[in-house]
């Protein structure tokens, strides 16, 4: 089943609603102003503006009313979650209309697609040429905060900070502004509850890296940021940190020779210590 969505005009949304009339259904969902469903496809419009398209038939139906040109539009991801060594890193990215050849000429799309290489190449370009807004959490960092908040919990907080840091720097944010799904949007706004400042525009779509060329950018510069501060802990350490969390026998023979080198505290410094590859090492 697919998923697109996008802010509409209120133009648009009463084209939308004027031709699926007979399908709209009552609701009672407070952020909702309509919903339509009618056999492969459902239309929830919100009162915020935002407009989703489900099912198997939700391409056909969603195209009738984007723009035929490519518009403007922000996203934000995030890499190293995965990660047994390393930090989390978030980065939320502006496209403009007149970026969109130069996006097909380089091939930008979601980072895991692409091999390091291509992004170690890459990512000084992107840095250079987006607007954006990079956050890099150290492990000592993540390991405390991570006693008290989950990590979805983490992630949220990350990336309200990277959208606020871009208003601050007084770039102008498109009304569509993508967010690479990791959690429900309500389960998001709860993270925040507490936060000073909250920034509310934002579309949640899963895979959204695969969609959005703003996520794809984000990806990008934040797995380059990622391979950078690796790079940088490799030399510290003299070792070749082993990335993801799959070779669990060569991350278990990197934690032993951490101790034996610097002790067991210097874990916090390089590695997510709720893995279970640190349970041992306690």
């Amino acid at each position: 089943m697919s998923n697109f969505s996008f802010k509409l005009s209120e133009e648009k949304i009463s084209v939308i609603k004027e031709t699926f009339k007979e399908y709209i259904k009552e609701n009672k969902n407070e952020y909702i102003d309509t919903f339509i469903q009618k056999e492969d496809l459902t239309i929830t419009i919100y009162k915020s503006g935002k407009v989703v398209f489900q099912g198997n038939d939700a391409f056909f139906y969603a195209s009738a009313y984007l723009d035929s040109k490519k518009s403007p539009q922000a996203g934000s991801d995030e890499v190293g979650t995965g990660d047994v060594f390393g930090p989390v890193v978030v980065c939320a990215a502006i496209v403009q209309e007149e970026d969109y050849p130069y996006i097909e000429e380089k091939h930008i799309t979601d980072s895991k697609q692409l091999n390091d290489d291509y992004i170690r190449k890459l990512g000084p370009e992107l840095r250079t040429r987006f607007k954006h807004s990079l956050l890099i959490l150290d492990n000592k960092t993540y390991n405390k905060v991570h006693e008290k908040e989950n990590l979805n919990s983490i992630k949220a907080k990350m990336h309200n900070k990277a959208y606020l840091n871009m208003l601050d720097k007084g770039y102008q944010i498109p009304k569509a502004a993508y967010v690479d799904q990791f959690c429900p949007e309500a389960d998001y706004y709860r993270y925040l509850l507490n936060e000073q400042r909250v920034y509310h525009d934002l579309i949640f779509e899963t895979k959204a890296e695969e969609k959005y060329p703003a996520v794809a950018v984000g990806s990008m510069i934040s797995r380059y940021a990622f391979l950078e501060y690796m790079d940088k802990l490799d030399q510290k350490y003299k070792i070749k940190f082993q990335r993801g969390s799959s070779n669990s026998e060569e991350i278990d023979r990197q934690i032993r020779y951490i101790i034996e080198h610097y002790g067991k505290d210097e874990l916090y410094q390089i590695g997510k210590v709720h893995f279970k590859n640190f349970d041992k090492y306690r």
